[in-house]
């Protein structure tokens, strides 16, 4: 039967500023891609980046080049070669696994031969401000299993102890989305110590991280920026210690799951990140969540308002999405 294609621009405001080294962030801007065939669509989203040369406008453009494609029959595979890795793709492979989903009557997850997604402990992350207001912020969330950090070059050590000092039995992650340079690297060591920091999440910029290869870490060090697709892995692995996982970064459920794969082979850990996003963006990322040593799933927290019967946050536990969501008949 044919395929039709849809694609489109949605803009989600954000409950509050999300604030990073990179800048301020206060509504999420996604693609949203329907592909329907036979009376069954599915649904899959994308949150293009402009870190990677990405714009809403280039995504959906990226999306036309390969409408005449996908509405041909073009599977999951096939798409590997026709895009190349970022939002669109990752737009349309998701939906193609929701429309497969749908079609066949089974859930992603029994496609995958996977057991269902269930509630996992997933990072609240605290943005960057003064060390008083992190240590405010972490104090509301001393309960939860995991926290991220957001910090730039500007004091991370005061952050970093001010949020240890307001939360100090949770996990820890320490991001600087690459705002460090190799000598602030090493002098942060002792404090990541002292502070009982579980990881440290890509300080230096990609493309300049090649320090990293003659550097012993006194925590393990996530690579984010640096990673996408497996292709980049023999690169990263003399250079880190685990890999940040985006379905965004890898262009879908399907490459997303080869990295993974891939990092395991290499004796890689593993963590499942996300954009600022909906709730459909989520749900199939926690395909590759299961696989993760450490989850960072906590997008539509952000939102003012997420997709109706999305993920849900409890105390840093993650909930699926309500049956029929995504992924499910």
């Amino acid at each position: 039967m044919p395929r039709t294609l849809r694609a489109q621009h949605q803009r989600f405001a954000l409950s509050r500023p999300f604030r990073i080294a990179r800048g301020v962030k206060t509504a999420a801007d996604v693609v949203e891609v329907t592909i329907e065939e036979g009376g069954v669509s599915g649904r899959g989203e994308g949150v293009p980046y402009p870190r990677y040369g990405e714009s809403i406008d280039s995504a959906l453009a990226a999306i036309e080049q390969v409408r005449a494609a996908v509405e041909a029959g073009a599977g999951r595979e096939a798409l590997l070669s026709l895009l190349p890795a970022g939002a669109a793709r990752n737009a349309i492979d998701c939906a193609l696994w929701d429309l497969e989903s749908r079609k066949t009557g089974m859930t992603v997850a029994e496609i995958l031969r996977e057991p269902a997604p269930q509630a996992i402990a997933s990072a609240l992350t605290i943005v960057i401000d003064t060390p008083e207001a992190m240590g405010s912020a972490a104090a509301e969330l001393r309960h939860a299993p995991l926290l991220k950090v957001k910090v730039d070059a500007e004091n991370p050590a005061a952050c970093i102890r001010a949020v240890r000092n307001a939360a100090p039995r949770c996990a820890f992650i320490v991001d600087p989305n690459e705002s460090w340079d190799g000598a602030l690297v090493e002098a942060m060591q002792p404090v990541l110590l002292e502070c009982d920091v579980d990881l440290l999440e890509q300080p230096l910029p990609a493309g300049a991280d090649e320090w990293l290869e003659g550097f012993t870490p006194a925590v393990p060090i996530c690579a984010d920026e640096s990673v996408h697709v497996a292709d980049d892995l023999a690169a990263v692995a003399r250079r880190y210690q685990l890999v940040n996982v985006k379905l965004d970064k890898a262009g879908g459920l399907t490459a997303a799951l080869k990295l993974a794969e891939a990092a395991r082979a290499r004796g890689l850990g593993l963590m499942t990140g996300c954009m600022v996003s909906s709730s459909l963006s989520i749900a199939p990322a926690l395909h590759v969540a299961r696989m993760s040593d450490f989850v960072d799933l906590d997008g539509p927290i952000w939102l003012l308002e997420d997709r109706p019967g999305g993920v849900r946050d409890e105390s840093g536990m993650l909930l699926p999405p309500q049956p029929g969501f995504w992924g499910e008949p």
